[in-house]
C-alpha cells in the first residue's frame, strides 16, 4: 500500500506539472519539481535512525547538491537553441551526471 501512495504522489505531480505547463503561467511548472518531497522523506529516514550530526551533514550535502542542478539548468540553457529537444536535454542530464560524480568524489575525500 505504501508503493501505491507514493506512486501516486508522482502522479499527481506529473498532472500538476502538465496543467500547469498549459496556463498562462507556464514557468511555474518548472517550480513543482523542486518541492522538496525526497528531502523531506531522506531527512526524515536520516533523522529517525541516525543522529541529528548525520542529519546536519545530510543537509549541508543537500545544499552542495544544487550545484549539479545548477549545471543541468545551465547547460540546457545553453543547449536548448542550438539542439533539438531530446538531445539538449539527455546533454543536461549527462552533465548533471558528471557534476554529482565530481560533487559526490569531493565529498567522500573532504569528509572521509
Amino acid at each position: 500500500m505504501n508503493l501505491v501512495f507514493k506512486a501516486a504522489i508522482g502522479a499527481v505531480v506529473v498532472v500538476l506539472i502538465a496543467l500547469l505547463s498549459k496556463t498562462r503561467n507556464y514557468y511555474i511548472a518548472g517550480l513543482v519539481p523542486l518541492f522538496p518531497t525526497f528531502a523531506l522523506i531522506a531527512h526524515y529516514i536520516v533523522g529517525s535512525e541516525r543522529s541529528v550530526q548525520a542529519l546536519k551533514t545530510t543537509i549541508v550535502f543537500g545544499l552542495w547538491a544544487i550545484l549539479p542542478y545548477a549545471t543541468y539548468l545551465v547547460s540546457l540553457y545553453w543547449l536548448a537553441d542550438r539542439l533539438p529537444l531530446v538531445p539538449a536535454l539527455l546533454s543536461a542530464a549527462l552533465c548533471w551526471t558528471v557534476a554529482a560524480a565530481i560533487l559526490i568524489l569531493a565529498w567522500t575525500r573532504l569528509h572521509a
